[in-house]
């Protein structure tokens, strides 16, 4: 029996007609992006480009289009013959989640709606801005912050590689933190093109606003489990899955964590589902060693299906 971890993309991976090549040829993807509506579904495939990147409309897209990616692979795979396990980087915890049967399409769907407005509002209320910083170690960044606490809050809140730390707070704190880091030997510092300081504990009221959402919903009893953002630990319990996308909201994403503990647990085949290819770049920066397939259009996923089936 193999085993297999899905990786579901965040925000940041739109991109126009994501999803279009597979609505048009299975049936399974049209059926999950006619739930999401006309309005998202012509966003989507048509635009305009600025509006597919706001929050609003990023999140249910890239939501929508990873579960269905996920429903066509399930249908033409019979995930029940392997052990599964999913991760998903911050809004693609909800893709992963909704894959393993925590929750149906269109609660996920009305979640991350919320979740957008939500993070949105609260990016009003305490601007800020992220930034990655590449070639640094985890223990320096975290000094780096603390050093800058006087310019206001500033937060590592992404630690997606050994090297590769994305860092989130006020606009003043964050240019001084780069500064630092500069001076400190980081071989690039990126400032994020994103609408506000996602993960830190400048979203407080974000995660408040989710708690009262979650509320609203029942979870399952899934069929595989997932490793969560916020304590890089394998969840299959859904009455604890509620409390973890709340802390999810304003604490750090752990995802070389989670893909260390995935390997750990002798998971050693790994399949990128949703658009494009960012998780698989990471993964090889965590670990060279393992194979990783990905699953965006049709042409991959009749890759993948033939790799599979060897």
């Amino acid at each position: 029996m193999a085993k297999i971890a899905l990786m579901f993309p965040g925000q940041g991976v739109q991109r126009l007609g994501m999803g279009k090549d597979l609505y048009n040829k299975y049936l399974k993807a049209r059926e999950v992006i006619d739930i999401a509506g006309d309005e998202l579904k012509s966003v989507i495939f048509n635009g305009p480009e600025e509006v597919l990147k706001l929050s609003k409309y990023a999140q249910p897209a890239i939501f929508a289009v990873s579960v269905a990616v996920f429903e066509v692979f399930k249908e033409l795979y019979d995930v029940s013959v392997n052990d599964f396990v999913a991760a998903g980087h911050s809004l693609g915890e909800y893709s992963a989640l909704c894959a393993a049967g925590f929750f149906d399409f269109r609660d996920g769907l009305a979640m991350v709606r919320a979740r957008g407005e939500f993070i949105q509002k609260a990016s009003e209320k305490n601007p800020g801005t992220m930034a990655a910083i590449i070639g640094l170690k985890k223990s320096v960044v975290e000094y780096i912050c603390k050093q800058i606490s006087s310019f206001g809050i500033c937060e590592p809140v992404n630690f997606n590689s050994p090297e590769q730390i994305v860092i989130a707070g006020s606009l003043l704190s964050v240019n001084e933190a780069i500064k630092l880091a500069t001076a400190a030997g980081a071989a690039k510092c990126i400032i994020l093109n994103v609408s506000g300081p996602f993960h830190s504990s400048l979203m407080i009221s974000a995660a408040d606003d989710m708690a009262r959402e979650l509320d609203k919903y029942n979870f399952n009893v899934p069929s595989f489990g997932v490793f969560t953002n916020c304590d890089a630990l394998l969840t299959i319990n859904e009455l604890s899955v509620k409390e973890k996308l709340i802390r999810q909201i304003k604490s750090p994403v752990k995802w070389d964590e989670i893909i260390n503990n995935v390997i750990g647990a002798g998971f050693d085949r790994f399949i990128e589902i949703g658009p494009g290819r960012i998780l698989s770049g990471l993964l090889k920066r965590i670990d060279k060693s393992k194979k990783v397939l990905n699953i965006e259009d049709s042409m991959s996923l009749q890759k993948t299906l033939a790799e599979l089936s060897k």
